[in-house]
C-alpha cells in the first residue's frame, strides 16, 4: 500500500491542518459561530448564526457585527474568556434567543497573546438534545438542594423558651431578662453553674430573635484542642497548610454569618484566641487561617460560661476588654437548689423525655420519693438529676417510683449523706381563755416554728436551704426545731 504523500509529517503543518479541519467541523456542524477581537467587538459570524438575529432584536446584520458583544448578546461569558485567556469549554447561555449549550475558546497571535474569542453554539434546544446530562444535573441538584435543607434543619435552634420548665420566681426571672435580650442585637453573656439549662437559653433566645430563620452555630471551648481552635473559628484558606482542604474550609463564623453564634465554656477560651475574636465583635471582619483576606461576616454572640469571668480578669487569664466587649447583657441562671418549687414539673418533663427517647414506661415518683429528691443539693443541677432518673427508669421493673428506689440509687451515685425530708412538728393546740395570757416562751416558738415551715415548704424540706432562707445557720435550724418540739411537751 502506497502512503499518502499529501498529509505532512511536521508537527506545525499538523497543528496547521488540525486547526483547519476542526474549524470547518465546527462551523459546519454547529449551530453558529462568532468571533469578537480584542476590545470585545463583533467582527465575524458566520450562516448558521444569522438566524438567531431576530430574535436577539437585529433586522440587520450591520446593526450586529462591529458592536460590543455584550450590548448584542444577552448574558455572555467572552469577555472572562478576553480577561483571563481560559476556554470555556462547555456552558449554558439563556438569552432572548432561547437557551443554548456553547464553547468559547481563546485565540492568540505568535507571541501568545489574546487577540480575540472565537463562540460556537453547539447546540440549541438542549432540553431535548441533551436531556439524559440535564435530568443527571437535575438529580444532582436536588439532591444539594436536600443536603442543604438538612444542614440548616441542624443549625436551627432545637429549643424555646418552652422548653425551660418551671414557674418559680427565679426561671420567670430568667426568662424575662432573655426574652428582652433575644430583641435585642448585643452579646449575650449566660452565666450559671454547670448543667443549669445555659445552652438550652442560647437556643431560645435565638429562636425568639429576628435572626430565628437564619444559622444556630455553636462551639464548646472545652471540646476543642488549642491547636485547632483558631482554624474552627475562622476557618481555613485553600492550602494554608499540609494536608489542609483544597478547596478551604469555613469556620464557625461563616457558618454563622446572618444567624447566632453560641460560644460555650468561654471561660476555657486561649488568649491568643481570645484577641481575634475581639477583633471579630468590634470590627465584623475575620481572617481565616493561612489568608491575608479580610471576610465581612454579621453573627450575634450568646457565650456560656460556668466560671467566674471576673476572677480570671483579675488573674490575668481572660482579656479585660474582651470581657466588656461581652458582658453586655449578663444573665445568672440559677442552680437547682435556688428553684426548688420547680423540681414537680422538672421530673415530670424529664421523666416524659426519657420514655420517649428510651421507648419505656412514664415513671410515677411516689410522694415520698419526691420529697427525697428535692432534699438533694444537685451540685450537677438539672443534668444530675436526668442523670438519677435515667437510672431509675433503668433500674426499676415497675414505673411506681419509692423513696427506697430513689435513695438506693443516690447512695449508689455517690452522694455523701442523703438529706431526708423534713417532717415539721405538728401544731399542738392550745386551749387558752384569753390568747393574750399564753405564756410568752410558747408564742415566740409558733413563731419560728411557722417561719421555719414556710422555709422547708419553700425549699422541699432541704435544712441547709431553708436556715440560710432565714438568714440563721444550719445548727441553729436543728436548735429551734428541737425546741419547738420540747416546749410543746412541757406545755
Amino acid at each position: 500500500m502506497t502512503p499518502d504523500t499529501r498529509l505532512p509529517r511536521d508537527a506545525q503543518s499538523i497543528l496547521e491542518l488540525a486547526a483547519r479541519s476542526m474549524f470547518d467541523l465546527f462551523a459546519n456542524a454547529s449551530e453558529g459561530m462568532l468571533l469578537v477581537d480584542r476590545a470585545g467587538r463583533v467582527v465575524w459570524i458566520n450562516d448558521q448564526y444569522r438566524r438567531f438575529l431576530p430574535a436577539l432584536g437585529f433586522e440587520r446584520e450591520e446593526d450586529f457585527v462591529g458592536h460590543p458583544v455584550s450590548n448584542v448578546v444577552q448574558n455572555t461569558q467572552m469577555h472572562q474568556v478576553l480577561e483571563t485567556g481560559k476556554p470555556i469549554l462547555i456552558d449554558l447561555l439563556t438569552n432572548k434567543a432561547g437557551t443554548f449549550v456553547v464553547s468559547r475558546i481563546p485565540l492568540r497571535d505568535e507571541a501568545g497573546g489574546v487577540i480575540g474569542v472565537l463562540g460556537i453554539v453547539l447546540f440549541d434546544h438542549p432540553e431535548t438534545t441533551l436531556q439524559p446530562l440535564i435530568a443527571k444535573f437535575a438529580r444532582l441538584e436536588q439532591d444539594l438542594n436536600e443536603a442543604r435543607r438538612e444542614l440548616a434543619s441542624q443549625r436551627r435552634a432545637k429549643y424555646t423558651f418552652a422548653s425551660f420548665v418551671g414557674t418559680s420566681a427565679a426561671a420567670q426571672e430568667v426568662k424575662r431578662q432573655a426574652r428582652r435580650a433575644a430583641q435585642s442585637a448585643s452579646p449575650v453573656l449566660l452565666l450559671g453553674e454547670t448543667g443549669t439549662g445555659k445552652e438550652l437559653l442560647a437556643h431560645a433566645i435565638h429562636a425568639a430573635s429576628p435572626r430565628a430563620g437564619r444559622a444556630f452555630v455553636g462551639v464548646n471551648m472545652a471540646a476543642v484542642p488549642e491547636a485547632l481552635l483558631e482554624a474552627e473559628f475562622f476557618g481555613v484558606a485553600p492550602g494554608a497548610y499540609t494536608g489542609a482542604d483544597k478547596k478551604g474550609r469555613d469556620g464557625k463564623f461563616k457558618l454563622a454569618d446572618g444567624g447566632t453564634l453560641f460560644l460555650d465554656e468561654l471561660g476555657d477560651m486561649p488568649m491568643a484566641v481570645q484577641v481575634k475574636l475581639l477583633r471579630a465583635l468590634q470590627e465584623g471582619e475575620i481572617e481565616p487561617l493561612g489568608s491575608n483576606q479580610l471576610l465581612r461576616c454579621d453573627v450575634r454572640v450568646v457565650a456560656a460560661t460556668s466560671r467566674d469571668l471576673a476572677q480570671l480578669v483579675r488573674n490575668g487569664q481572660f482579656r479585660e476588654d474582651l470581657y466588656y466587649r461581652l458582658n453586655v447583657l449578663p444573665i445568672r441562671v440559677p442552680p437547682l437548689r435556688e428553684r426548688r418549687d420547680d423540681l414537680p414539673l422538672l421530673v415530670e418533663a424529664l421523666c416524659e423525655d426519657i420514655a420517649t427517647r428510651g421507648a419505656t414506661a412514664h415513671l410515677d415518683l411516689e410522694p415520698a420519693a419526691l420529697a427525697l429528691l428535692a432534699a438533694q443539693p444537685w451540685r450537677g443541677n438539672i443534668r444530675e438529676l436526668r442523670n438519677v432518673l435515667e437510672q431509675l427508669a433503668l433500674r426499676s421493673d415497675s414505673p411506681q417510683i419509692g423513696a427506697a428506689q430513689v435513695e438506693q440509687v443516690l447512695r449508689d451515685a455517690g452522694q455523701g449523706r442523703i438529706e431526708p425530708a423534713v417532717t415539721v412538728p405538728a401544731a399542738v393546740p392550745v386551749v387558752a381563755a384569753d390568747d393574750d395570757l399564753r405564756p410568752l416562751p410558747l408564742r415566740i416558738a409558733e413563731l419560728e416554728r411557722s417561719a421555719i415551715a414556710a422555709a422547708l415548704k419553700r425549699t422541699g424540706g432541704n435544712r441547709a436551704a431553708a436556715a440560710r432562707l432565714l438568714g440563721i445557720s444550719r445548727a441553729s435550724l436543728y436548735d429551734k426545731l428541737g425546741e419547738v418540739s420540747e416546749i410543746q411537751t412541757i406545755v
